[in-house]
């Protein structure tokens, strides 16, 4: 065989895409619809051997089902306009949130006036003011999220509201460390409430406000796979491909464009989408280099209950300065009692605690020290997950902005959650967030 006939015999066997996307969560689902719209031939790749990336659930043969991650979606999110047969999925909830504060009470997420200022007393209120006059004269300047958020609450309310430590359970490493970019896009919140001028725009918001609000919604009962088997179903439709349970092996350049190896068999395409990690883009294009970026691993444990659980919100945020749960969900608030029990998940990150025992000790003695869930409290499951999100130390934002250059540079389109080394806390964010660099690039 001469070498054009050996060269067309090749090709012939490789699978031919306009487009590889790689990650088949919400970034990449909105990829490839942005991109099967647009006429191209669409192929998604995921290691994982279900769509929805790290919307993930699991299910115990009594019959509660439990998230990993986020729950909550709302009925005006942009994703929608991608995936419109999502909606009648959905199941409509009102949610509520509390958190439990340093001094071992459940009160309003995230600040409350009551009990995090007046609760304080005559002299706490004193020091609580004194703190953020102090912060704004003499602590002006700013180089971390630490000094972002004592620069408007001030240190002493910053301490007594438990948010310096939330903000080291949340993101796995000091305040101190956690990078200032990451506080001014994230955190403005503590700004908004710490500025006079803003709660009375607020206030005159909320009187004026007489339209109808979005609606609050939930997957459903059975789990993700039954929700999003409709997002595949219409990209499918357009032709879309997906493979999953699938590792990408290698990936090379080629006159066409780029040939993958996959765990079975080939494809080439002409152009690369990539929502996976960072680092797993630069393992495959075999560049040599990987970006020194760390991620939150996630323990959720999961749990059944009878007794009095002792707070009435569905969703409860730890700001004590004890415990090692950053979050639990009551899902049976939303979908209802199994056998007269209630259902509920709790998050841990993987740096305060190292296993899901260690999670589960930590947490039964920290409710217990504090009143909750007096009764039959049973662990049903749990699960470990990598590259939750990323922990965005000083410095990490540059790391990440060169490594996603180098791979644009080999050709790679890395974007979202995993791919733009980017917070994303809704599906709202990621949507958006992947309309507009597929637009821009």
């Amino acid at each position: 065989m001469d070498d054009a006939s050996h060269h067309s015999s090749r090709m012939s066997a490789v699978q031919q895409f306009d487009v590889v996307v790689l990650g088949a969560g919400i970034s990449g689902l909105v990829a490839a619809s942005i991109l099967s719209a647009q006429g191209n031939s669409v192929v998604v790749i995921d290691e994982y051997d279900h769509v929805g990336g790290n919307h993930m659930d699991w299910s115990s043969i009594e019959g509660y089902t439990f998230d990993v991650g986020s729950l909550i979606f709302q009925d005006d999110s942009p994703l929608l306009r991608h995936f419109p047969e999502l909606l009648e999925h959905y199941v409509p909830i009102e949610p509520t949130w509390g958190r439990l504060n340093p001094q071992g009470k459940i009160t309003i997420y995230p600040i409350s006036v009551r009990d995090d200022i007046i609760g304080a007393g005559p002299i706490g209120v004193i020091r609580i003011f004194a703190s953020v006059l102090y912060a704004r004269i003499f602590q002006r300047r700013m180089e971390n999220a630490r000094d972002f958020a004592r620069f408007w609450i001030g240190s002493y309310l910053l301490h007594r509201s438990g948010l310096g430590t939330y903000m080291r359970r949340f993101y796995g490493i000091n305040p101190e460390q956690i990078d200032l970019d990451l506080a001014r896009k994230r955190m403005l919140w503590i700004a908004d409430y710490a500025s006079l001028i803003n709660l009375i725009r607020r206030l005159a918001r909320r009187k004026r406000s007489t339209g109808p609000k979005n609606r609050q919604l939930a997957r459903p009962r059975e789990g993700f796979a039954s929700l999003y088997r409709a997002a595949v179903s219409r990209l499918e439709s357009r032709g879309v491909v997906f493979k999953l349970k699938t590792s990408v092996r290698q990936l090379h350049k080629t006159d066409c464009g780029y040939e993958m190896l996959l765990d079975e068999g080939r494809l080439g395409s002409a152009r690369i989408v990539s929502t996976v990690p960072i680092s797993v883009a630069e393992r495959i294009c075999g560049n040599g280099q990987t970006s020194a970026l760390n991620t939150i691993t996630l323990i959720s444990l999961y749990f059944s209950f009878a007794g009095e659980r002792g707070f009435p919100q569905s969703i409860i945020y730890n700001f004590s300065h004890e415990g090692s749960w950053k979050r639990l969900t009551v899902y049976s608030d939303f979908y209802g009692r199994v056998a007269d029990r209630e259902y509920f998940a709790v998050e841990v990150i993987a740096s305060t605690a190292t296993t899901p025992e260690e999670a589960e000790a930590q947490f039964r003695q920290h409710v217990c020290a504090n009143g909750l869930f007096r009764g039959d409290l049973q662990l049903e499951g749990s699960h470990v997950l990598t590259n939750a999100y990323p922990i965005y130390s000083k410095g990490a934002s540059q790391i990440a902005a060169e490594a996603i250059a180098r791979l644009k540079g080999f050709g790679i389109e890395s974007i979202g959650r995993q791919g733009g080394f980017n917070y994303q806390p809704t599906a709202r964010v990621s949507t958006i967030d992947v309309e507009t660099a597929i637009a821009t690039s």
